[in-house]
C-alpha cells in the first residue's frame, strides 16, 4: 500500500516554515468565516438547503479538479468512501444545526471534543488524559455561563458534530490509504452531496436557485471547503503534521472571532476562558499523542505520523476544511 509521502522534514527553511503556519492560519480563518456565511444563509434556505448548497457546489468543484479515477476500485473501496461521505454529511449538517442555536465559538469549542477524546484514547499516555480533564473544566465553565443561554438542544448538537468529526478523522484516514491525492475526499463529497440534496431540496425548494443565494452558496463551498483544503495540503509539504495538528487546535478561538465580527456574537468572560482552557487542552492532547521523531531514513508513512498499515494516528488528524 503505497501512502503520500510527508513533504516536511527538519530541512525545511524557517522562512518557509513559517509561511505554511501563515497557510493553516488562513485555512482556519476561510473555514470558520465559511461558518459564519452559512448562519447569514440560513434565513435564506434553511440549516438544510446551506448544508446543500456548501456540499453540492464543493463537490462539483472538488471533482471537476480531482477528476477522480472510478475503475480499478474493489468493494472495500466503494464503502470506504460511503462511509466517508455520510461522516461529512452528518458532521456538517448536525454542526449547522448547532450554530443555528448557540454562537459560533462555544459550537466549535464543543465539537473540537470530539477529535479531542479520538486523541486522548489513541495516545495511551497518562499526560493525555491529564488535558482531557483540563478539556471537561473548559466544559464546566462554558456552562457556567448557563448552557440554557446557549440552548440545551444547541450544545448538544455541538457534541453530537464533534463525534461525527472523530468518525470523520477515522473515515479519513482509511480513505487517504485507498486513494491516490485527493480523489476519495471528492468521491466521499459526492456522496455527502446527494446524500442532503433531497433533504436541501424539500426544505427550501426553488430559493435554492435564486442568484443571490446561489452567490452566497459558491462563496461558502469556497471559504468552507476549497479554499481551505488547498491551503492545508500547501501547508502539510512544509509542516510536520504535529505542528499542523496544533494549529489546528485554534479554531474555537478563531471560529468566536469570525462569530463576533460576522455575526455580532458578543461572548462572556467566562465564556472566553472556557474556550481558552479547551484550546490549552487540545494542543496538550496533540503533543502528548504525537509520535516520537524518527532519524532520517524512515519509510514516508512513519514521516507522515502514520501507523506501519497506512493509518493516520490521531493526533496527525488529516485537514479540517470539511468541518
Amino acid at each position: 500500500m503505497t501512502t503520500r509521502p510527508h513533504p516536511s522534514t527538519n530541512h525545511t527553511p524557517r522562512g518557509g516554515q513559517l509561511g505554511a503556519v501563515g497557510l493553516v492560519l488562513g485555512g482556519a480563518l476561510s473555514v470558520q468565516f465559511g461558518s459564519a456565511v452559512a448562519a447569514l444563509l440560513f434565513p435564506r434556505t434553511g440549516v438544510a438547503g446551506a448544508v446543500t448548497l456548501r456540499l453540492t457546489i464543493g463537490a462539483l468543484l472538488m471533482l471537476a479538479v480531482c477528476r477522480p479515477r472510478l475503475r480499478g476500485h474493489d468493494r472495500a473501496d466503494w464503502a470506504s468512501v460511503v462511509a466517508f461521505g455520510l461522516a461529512l454529511a452528518g458532521m456538517n449538517s448536525i454542526f449547522y444545526q448547532a450554530i443555528d442555536r448557540i454562537p459560533l465559538g462555544p459550537a466549535v469549542t464543543l465539537e473540537v471534543l470530539g477529535p479531542l477524546a479520538l486523541s486522548v484514547c489513541t495516545a495511551r499516555r497518562r499526560a493525555a488524559w491529564c488535558w482531557a480533564g483540563l478539556a471537561l473544566a473548559g466544559v464546566a465553565l462554558l456552562g457556567q455561563g448557563g448552557f440554557d443561554r446557549l440552548n440545551p438542544v444547541g450544545a448538544a448538537l455541538a457534541l453530537g458534530a464533534g463525534t461525527m468529526w472523530a468518525a470523520y478523522i477515522v473515515c479519513s484516514a482509511r480513505v487517504g490509504g485507498r486513494f491516490p491525492r485527493a480523489d476519495g475526499l471528492a468521491l466521499a463529497l459526492a456522496v455527502a452531496a446527494l446524500v442532503t440534496l433531497p433533504i436541501g431540496l424539500v426544505g427550501a425548494g426553488t430559493r435554492l436557485g435564486h442568484p443571490v443565494v446561489l452567490g452566497l452558496g459558491a462563496g461558502l463551498a469556497v471559504l468552507a471547503s476549497v479554499l481551505p483544503y488547498t491551503l492545508e495540503l500547501l501547508a502539510l509539504r512544509r509542516l510536520p503534521t504535529a505542528t499542523f495538528a496544533v494549529l489546528m487546535s485554534l479554531g474555537p478561538a478563531i471560529a468566536a472571532l469570525a462569530g463576533w465580527l460576522v455575526l455580532d456574537q458578543e461572548l462572556r468572560v467566562t465564556e472566553v476562558l472556557a474556550i481558552g482552557l479547551v484550546i490549552a487542552a487540545s494542543i496538550g492532547a496533540v503533543r502528548a499523542g504525537a509520535p516520537a521523531p524518527e532519524p532520517v531514513g524512515v519509510p514516508d508513512a512513519e514521516q507522515a505520523g502514520a501507523a506501519p498499515d497506512g493509518r493516520l494516528s490521531a493526533a496527525a488528524a488529516p485537514p479540517a476544511a470539511l468541518r
